[in-house]
């Protein structure tokens, strides 16, 4: 009994003591539970009063993507923002914690850009300020054409400047910068890759500036299509090293010519399409032919650098992309300007700064005496010879400068730049490649002791124009076999995805409002040029009837002149009748 009743006791105080405990960790864990709680609460409230209450639609001026991990946001951010922020906006080693300071960056970038928005400005407001504003629609002493590369413009070189202007009024060396010498007595054309910065020496009040435009989409192909023409005219030699050693050969023979690779943008580019081709042909010698390549000309890895890679290729970022831009404001890699470097490096890295360029690169095709565009081929044409054609003619008329000016534009017999194509284009080209076409000797010399008319102009334009396309379609056929199967065709360009197109018209921002712009200008330039040229119906017609026939205001005026006679007859035939009748 004893120890059944010291067992009861002992269970008892056991029980008491569990109990006790338990209260004790019961108010332990209650001022642990209010303690927590207050911190939390500490926190919520301070986190929300340091929230800000803007407007939270407005992009501000540090976009911080919290990446959730696994949740796909490396697309966005390789995707979207590297391609919406250049890389020197992007805070230092963003996925780096460690090493992050945004407040560092964000201070010395507002002082960068601060520093390159003065240098634009002074830069923009002393272009607008060497301006010339008078009458831009009289052809002036001097005629300066810009050639945006990839537009059309050597066809307006051979087919109607070269039958404008003898060879002796051209400033010598027009698409060599290293020789012009604009101070020629007799220089009186000028035709030239150089950008807007070559006015500086050239006398502005006696110059008149034409020049054409093309849709930036559609040149940014051209551009890399013609890259990868004229570089795989190399392949046939059987590496780089021949290759080069054989070109300086050439160049070495035929010194005080002006070859492709001696020109801007081609002197660049051409090189560096050349030495990509023969590393990706050696690269497929050494794993073994053949391949397989797919049949997209534009994403042929194996054979061609893809257009996709190509156009974020810092090459292109320099000199492709924005060009046309570029070259009317004069701030090329080929500029005359020493600022020019330094106002590009600006508006690449802060693209809000593009805006000044735009403003100057608009107001110089305001004061320009003709803007063409390229996809407007016929009217463009037409407009060139009634607006320059037709004052060049007059300016000239008389004079022994124009003697031998039709025998000067036939393709092939100048040397000027004889390795460059003239621009192809899928308004002027076709899959087909016809043989080259040949001017008639008995035609040239017939046409060459007449009289110059806008009307001849625009014939002698039709033939050229014809023979340039034949040349050029050959040519450019020839050279694609070196690198099948790629083979650039309007349909190989509709199948390109709508994310590279858009990726283009990103890159070319500056261009495509440009274009637009220019598209109103074209537009004005057309309501002017109607009224006061009466041949210009004529002309368009020209392009469509066959020559020799008669043009379409010769028959209604004839038409008139035969219903007017005919009127009066019937009118005297009803006065006698009447006057019978009296009688």
């Amino acid at each position: 009994m004893r120890w059944i009743n010291y067992d009861s006791k002992l269970a008892l105080l056991l029980v008491l003591l569990l109990s006790v405990s338990t209260r004790i960790k019961a108010s332990s864990e209650d001022g642990e539970f209010n303690q927590c709680e207050h911190i939390v609460k500490k926190w919520a409230s301070s986190s929300l009063d340091s929230e800000i209450n803007e407007d939270k639609h407005i992009l501000r001026d540090l976009l911080y993507f919290l990446h959730v991990p696994r949740t796909g946001g490396r697309t966005y951010y390789y995707c979207f923002l590297k391609r919406l922020y250049a890389n020197s906006s992007e805070c230092p080693r963003s996925y780096d914690r460690l090493r992050l300071d945004p407040r560092i960056k964000a201070s010395s970038e507002d002082g960068e850009f601060n520093q390159c928005e003065h240098i634009v400005k002074k830069w923009a407001s002393s272009s607008l300020d060497s301006e010339i504003n008078e009458d831009k629609h009289i052809l002036r002493d001097l005629l300066y054409f810009l050639h945006v590369p990839r537009t059309g413009g050597r066809t307006y070189y051979y087919c109607f400047l070269k039958r404008l202007y003898a060879n002796s009024s051209e400033c010598p060396r027009s698409y060599d910068r290293l020789r012009l010498d604009p101070r020629k007595p007799d220089c009186r054309l000028l035709v030239t890759h150089d950008d807007y910065s070559v006015m500086s020496k050239l006398p502005r009040e006696k110059t008149s500036v034409v020049t054409i435009l093309r849709d930036p989409i559609d040149r940014v192909f051209s551009t890399y299509e013609f890259s990868v023409e004229v570089a795989a005219r190399f392949l046939v030699h059987p590496n780089l090293t021949s290759a080069l050693r054989m070109t300086g050969r050439l160049r070495a023979k035929t010194r005080g010519g002006v070859s492709t690779l001696d020109i801007w943008p081609w002197k660049y580019l051409v090189p560096w399409m050349r030495e990509d081709l023969f590393s990706r042909r050696e690269a497929r010698r050494r794993k073994g032919w053949p391949s397989i390549y797919g049949d997209d000309p534009y994403d042929m890895e194996d054979v061609v650098m893809p257009l996709h890679k190509y156009i974020n290729d810092p090459i292109a970022q320099e000199i492709v992309h924005n060009g046309a831009t570029y070259q009317i404001a004069g701030l090329t890699n080929n500029s005359y300007l020493a600022e020019s470097h330094e106002v590009r490096h600006c508006i690449q890295k802060y693209q809000p700064l593009g805006e000044y360029v735009l403003d100057v690169a608009k107001k110089r095709l305001d004061n320009m005496l003709y803007v063409g565009l390229t996809e407007n081929h016929r009217e463009s044409a037409t407009m060139f010879a009634n607006v320059v054609g037709a004052q060049a003619i007059s300016k000239f008329a008389g004079s022994n400068s124009r003697k031998g000016l039709v025998a000067n534009s036939i393709p092939g017999q100048s040397s000027l730049i004889p390795d460059i194509d003239p621009d192809s284009n899928y308004h002027l080209s076709n899959s087909t490649y016809p043989k080259p076409g040949k001017f008639s000797s008995t035609d040239t010399v017939e046409a060459t002791n007449e009289d110059m008319t806008t009307r001849k102009l625009m014939e002698g334009y039709e033939t050229c124009i014809s023979s340039l396309r034949s040349t050029q379609s050959q040519r450019r056929a020839n050279s694609l076999k070196n690198i099948r199967p790629a083979n650039f065709t309007k349909e190989a360009r509709r199948r390109i995805s709508k994310v590279l197109f858009q990726e283009i018209t990103s890159l070319n921002y500056l261009d495509v409002e440009l274009y637009k712009y220019a598209q109103g200008i074209f537009a004005n330039q057309q309501q002017y040029a109607m009224p006061t040229k009466v041949g210009e119906e004529n002309l368009v017609n020209m392009f469509k009837k066959p020559y020799g026939a008669p043009s379409w205001s010769v028959l209604s005026i004839s038409l008139s002149i035969f219903l007017f006679l005919l009127f009066i007859i019937l009118y005297l035939n009803a006065r006698r009748r009447i006057s019978k009748i009296k009688l």
